[in-house]
């Protein structure tokens, strides 16, 4: 029997032909804001992302780290850290409560990372957080938590690039007192683990590695894991660390997390499945991610970035992206038609240090005056105005700006505009030249405006409909919020 068959039975067919006809759910367009738990034993060393991979590579700062603390990689490798992962005070429950504060409508939890470490009850794989390490279903009491909260649950996986990624593990040092004396990856009894990719190794030697391996066997394996996460756990969202893997192993795997959400959800499917190629051809089976990024101006189908207040797992070098970059780039993105789904690097005992809590109640007092302006809302006539716009260079590129006063974000709901403002204005006066004579404005001044409100102000806004746009004054002297107030346009 082929893998496709075994799929669950429903409208949708492992083709794109089929899978094009997918729609995006509200709940996800509603959402706007996610936060994702992207923590599994790579937190262990408190020293960054791909740890498992860089620590066998001769001269990163993570072999050195390694060696250092652990022991050399050829002694010590990553199959013994894994079992010192303990998540001894993991708390999923105050966990969520915090994040539902700061404003989450979706939770995202990290099934498996490009180490091959399963952080659910895995029929597949024995090296898993179950069995190894915490001894906890990592995913299932992140699922439970979320559940019970009325948040949609999504899980990502990292597991596609794994057998490419972690060929280096076949390596040895080239210079030094190990030289030539193979890393733990080397040995048989632990091929499980670290892959029978000795071959990848040897044909990648001098160059990059190709992030989907063409092995056959892997991608049978990859399929089993997969959908035995998704059979287990049911996610209301899935999101693969790259494009659809491995052509129809991976259109089975969308097809079948869509059926089965249909079957589970009275004839509905509320599932989102996330990739990260930029095609239409390939991004319409689901929503596309944009990892680290955003997009330039407002897109024509919900999309959404991921990224982290600071490195992907746990580093104790790390500086975060602080409470204002991380507001100022959620009504960017929503403006465009996103979502954000932001990680918070978990210590390995399961807690968050204090910066990043810090962070998360920030961000609940912003999200407590604002909120209305985000969630459930949808792109306006216009995105954006103002000479200060995001524009990333190229991939996996955040670049920081400074607003002024001129630069405004918009989103609408019902017969509600929403203007975010994202400099302050010291004399009392906006100006919205969104509204003016020219361009689009004739368009925009048919609106018949009621009234206009300063959320977080109790005040009276006043307002005229110039040449120049709409006017807006009597602003109070200290701003209602620390950045991004929001101006509410109610017309009839």
């Amino acid at each position: 029997m082929e893998k496709w068959e075994t799929i669950e039975k429903g409208p949708f067919k492992p083709t794109w032909e089929s899978l094009r006809q997918y729609e995006c759910p509200d709940w996800f367009r509603d959402a706007k804001l996610g936060i994702w738990a992207h923590w599994g034993p790579q937190s262990v060393p408190m020293y960054g992302d791909w740890y498992a991979r860089n620590m066998y590579i001769q001269g990163s700062d993570q072999y050195y780290h390694h060696w250092r603390v652990y022991g050399h990689p050829s002694k010590h490798g990553w199959k013994d850290v894994v079992r010192t992962w303990k998540a001894e005070n993991f708390d999923p429950g105050a966990l969520m409560d915090l994040y539902i504060k700061a404003g989450a409508k979706y939770f995202c939890a990290l099934a498996v990372h490009h180490d091959n470490f399963d952080n659910w009850d895995s029929k597949h794989n024995k090296w898993n957080a179950v069995n190894i390490g915490p001894k906890k279903d990592i995913v299932g009491m992140f699922r439970e938590a979320a559940k019970k909260r009325g948040l949609p649950f999504g899980v990502t996986e990292h597991l596609g690039a794994s057998f490419s990624w972690w060929t280096v593990n076949k390596g040895c040092d080239k210079s030094g007192p190990y030289a030539g004396v193979s890393y733990d990856g080397n040995d048989p009894e632990y091929e499980d683990f670290y892959h029978s990719n000795k071959d990848e190794y040897d044909k990648q030697k001098g160059s990059d590695f190709v992030w989907y391996t063409d092995n056959s066997r892997w991608h049978n394996h990859w399929f089993d894991r997969i959908k035995d996460l998704i059979d287990k756990y049911k996610p209301d969202l899935l999101y693969s660390d790259g494009s659809v893997p491995f052509d129809r192993y991976g259109l089975g795997i969308i097809a079948h997390l869509y059926n089965t959400s249909i079957k589970e959800n009275g004839g509905i499917n509320r599932a989102v499945y996330t990739q990260k190629d930029s095609n239409p051809l390939v991004y319409t089976v689901g929503v596309l991610d944009v990892e680290r990024s955003v997009q330039k101006d407002k897109f024509p189908y919900p999309w959404q970035t991921d990224t982290c207040v600071g490195g992907w797992f746990y580093d104790v070098r790390q500086k975060y992206k602080s409470a204002k970059q991380i507001i100022e780039m959620l009504v960017d993105i929503v403006s465009k038609n996103g979502n954000l789904l932001l990680n918070f690097p978990q210590r390995p005992d399961g807690t968050l240090d204090d910066e990043c809590i810090d962070i998360l109640n920030k961000m609940a007092a912003w999200i407590k005056i604002n909120g209305e302006g985000i969630f459930g809302t949808r792109p306006w006539y216009v995105s954006q105005e103002g000479d200060t716009i995001v524009q990333p260079k190229y991939r996996f590129d955040e670049p920081e700006v400074e607003y002024t006063p001129g630069d405004y974000r918009f989103t609408q709901k019902g017969n509600c505009l929403y203007a975010f403002q994202l400099g302050w204005p010291e004399n009392g006066i906006a100006l919205i030249k969104s509204f003016s004579a020219g361009g689009g404005g004739p368009i925009l001044r048919l609106m018949h405006i009621e009234k206009v409100e300063l959320l977080g102000y109790d005040g009276k806004i006043d307002f005229e409909l110039t040449r120049e746009g709409l006017l807006l004054t009597g602003l109070p002297e200290k701003r209602p919020v620390e950045y991004a107030h929001c101006f509410k346009i109610s017309c009839k």
